[in-house]
């Protein structure tokens, strides 16, 4: 039995994922948790998915550094184990001890253009999200990719 996980990366760490095939553990992840099942009981499986994904999304804009394209970049991947973070302002936050090696990722999940700086800082605000910034509908899907097409996003 395996558990799907959201991984945060920034453009840095994508590239080193690609170069090494791998992403040593432990890191943090976001997952569908019963602390977020509990805190939105009358949501339904996909709606828990899509909340673990977006919030993937926002913790690689506030980890991203110097050199980092302004994307949300997510790793949606496969793994053995996960631990509740102990975080209980982020219902969606695990711990994953195990390696995550190339074949256990199922996909990219990507903002296709960079974000401006009014947008990612939308994004990392503590307010509700506007509906528009900068042209920008911050309610916007993340793109996906196929793990043929991730090394495309280096």
């Amino acid at each position: 039995m395996t558990v799907r996980v959201y991984v945060p990366v920034t453009s840095g760490q994508l590239a080193r994922v690609v170069a090494e095939g791998r992403l040593d553990g432990p890191f943090r992840a976001h997952a569908v948790t019963a602390a977020l099942q509990e805190a939105w009981p009358e949501a339904e499986d996909e709606e828990w998915e899509y909340a673990a994904q977006a919030a993937a999304g926002v913790a690689s804009l506030a980890a991203r550094g110097e050199g980092d394209v302004p994307r949300r970049l997510v790793l949606a991947a496969d793994v053995p184990d996960v631990r509740p973070a102990g975080d209980e302002t982020e219902p969606t936050l695990v711990e994953v001890d195990a390696d995550l090696p190339w074949k256990r990722i199922a996909s990219a999940h990507v903002d296709v253009e960079d974000l401006s700086p009014a947008v990612v800082a939308a994004y990392l605000s503590d307010e509700e999200l506007p509906d528009v910034v900068d042209g920008v509908e911050l309610d916007h899907d993340l793109a996906w990719f196929a793990t043929q097409e991730i090394r495309t996003l280096v």
